[in-house]
């Protein structure tokens, strides 16, 4: 069975739904590439908000940006996104992503955290638009990543199924070590 690339796939996912104009979050900024996409699919009018602790992550993607000026990039928990997302904003976000783990080229002990992505996910689904998605790719094969894979996906769970869409994706089904894509949709209720 050939490999999926899950990255790629929520790039196509979410350039469904993303458009010029448009409010997005990189809840995990790490190198810069979630968040340069999602700047080009909302440009030049649109706004991407990007979260990272890592200072390190911040300043590889303000460099990978350049002049970008749609994004602001912001030094902090993705569980602090309520706080740092304009009130005014709140339920027209139409798009949210999250890629778990390390930082690629950085320090591996340093990894998510299940409590703060779990507080994220629940900020992210009670500011996203009605249409909107939130994709979460979670890497069970790192110190710690089982867990955190395991609460997303009860997390995922326990959603309202008249108000949101689930989809999970897995890279490689025959290695539980491997990556997996949590597709979330917001299909109605208010904002």
């Amino acid at each position: 069975m050939q490999r999926i690339s899950l990255v790629k796939l929520a790039h196509e996912l979410i350039g469904k739904v993303l458009g010029s104009g448009d409010i997005a979050i990189d809840a995990t900024v790490g190198n810069g590439y979630d968040t340069a996409f999602l700047a080009s699919q909302v440009s030049p009018s649109g706004r991407v908000y990007g979260f990272d602790t890592q200072q390190e992550a911040i300043a590889a993607t303000a460099a990978k940006l350049g002049e970008q000026s749609c994004v602001t990039l912001i030094h902090a928990s993705h569980a602090k996104m309520l706080a740092n997302i304009p009130v005014q904003l709140h339920g027209k976000i139409r798009a949210c992503m999250f890629n778990l783990g390390y930082l690629p080229g950085g320090d591996k002990r340093m990894t998510t955290q299940t409590g703060s992505t779990l507080a994220a996910l629940a900020c992210a689904s009670q500011i996203l638009a009605t249409g909107g998605v939130i994709t979460v790719i979670a890497y069970p094969g790192h110190q710690g990543g089982y867990l955190e894979t395991g609460q997303v996906k009860n997390w995922c769970g326990q959603l309202d199924a008249t108000q949101h869409s689930l989809k999970t994706i897995h890279s490689d089904e025959s290695n539980p070590a491997a990556p997996r894509l949590f597709v979330i949709c917001k299909t109605g209720g208010a904002n």
